[in-house]
């Protein structure tokens, strides 16, 4: 089954270039952008494919996630069409946020809960979708936390391992396509939507399951990177919502001799270590998991805001060497 799931995603990788390409479905590149170069946008849509593909499989189990993930994947590739506003976007990613965590089964909680869960779930689908502004990092970094999902999942089964299974057939079809130094394609908002609430879907059953803050870890790298450079952007009084190049992943591209597809990379490797630490850890008391979660997290922040005040040092470096003699 997985054989035949992999050529027909790779059938329709094809179908859908042709389509897009026919179609103008073209993302041309401003002074935000990481490439420099028309690239055809929307190729996350095989993640969606790869979805449906596992639900037909099991009879639509799940109706609720269903329904979510395939309200975010419309409202995203229209997104990707015309461009919607945030106002018109954020009801719809609340409400798909809501779906899912009903699914779970947060409402059974205290509602401060899933109140709480709906604010923090849309934030992560949107620090998700402004990923995919380098060659490579939204698939790879998605590859590295299935990995970890499927590692922590794999002796006391909570999520289906053929969903897994699917998704990084997905990310391995599309990676042909990015994981290269002139992307054939990006994810666009319908990819990298999807795979956020995918994600989203299973590390907060993770979270629920098993009532540890640890399974956040799945997500640091990025997270924190993410969580940081929005609080960083709302100081500088910056428009959150909009397209930015303050990521460190986008700083080390721009400020250092690495490429997309090495930053992309470094980012997925070190996720996946944390991996692995955390699957050394999660044996031990809850106790044990609070203190290692607090102590990632505080030594991702040290070395994001480490790394950024080099890149900053690069910058004034660089405007000293050239400024005119005085």
């Amino acid at each position: 089954m997985y054989i035949i799931t992999f050529l027909l995603l790779c059938f329709l990788s094809v179908v859908y270039l042709k389509l897009a390409d026919k179609l103008n479905i073209i993302d041309k590149p401003n002074q935000r952008s990481s490439h420099t170069v028309p690239t055809i946008r929307g190729g996350g849509i095989l993640f969606v494919v790869a979805f449906l593909l596992d639900q037909m499989s099991v009879g639509f189990t799940e109706i609720y996630f269903s329904i979510a993930v395939l309200l975010i994947a419309t409202v995203s590739f229209i997104d990707d069409l015309v461009t919607l506003s945030p106002k018109i976007r954020f009801p719809f990613q609340m409400v798909t946020v809501t779906l899912v965590i009903y699914q779970i089964g947060f409402f059974n909680l205290p509602i401060w809960i899933p109140l709480i869960t709906i604010f923090l779930g849309t934030a992560f689908i949107n620090f998700y979708n402004f990923m995919d502004g380098i060659n490579g990092i939204t698939g790879l970094y998605s590859i590295a936390v299935l990995i970890g999902i499927y590692t922590v999942n794999f002796n006391i089964p909570v999520i289906s391992n053929q969903l897994i299974a699917y998704e990084l057939l997905a990310l391995v079809v599309f990676g042909y396509y990015n994981f290269r130094k002139k992307a054939r394609f990006f994810a666009g908002d319908i990819g990298s939507m999807s795979m956020a609430i995918i994600l989203a879907y299973m590390i907060l059953t993770l979270l629920y399951k098993f009532q540890s803050p640890i399974y956040i870890l799945l997500f640091v790298v990025y997270g924190i990177d993410a969580t940081i450079t929005v609080f960083y952007r709302a100081l500088i009084k910056e428009n959150i919502t909009e397209a930015h190049r303050h990521h460190i992943y986008q700083k080390l591209v721009d400020r250092t001799p690495l490429t997309h597809l090495q930053v992309a990379g470094l980012y997925s490797v070190l996720q996946l270590v944390i991996v692995v630490f955390i699957r050394f850890v999660i044996p031990y008391p809850i106790e044990i998991h609070y203190m290692f979660t607090v102590g990632i997290i505080l030594l991702m922040i040290i070395l994001y805001v480490l790394i950024y005040i080099k890149m900053e040092n690069i910058i004034k470096v660089n405007k000293q060497r050239y400024l005119p003699n005085s």
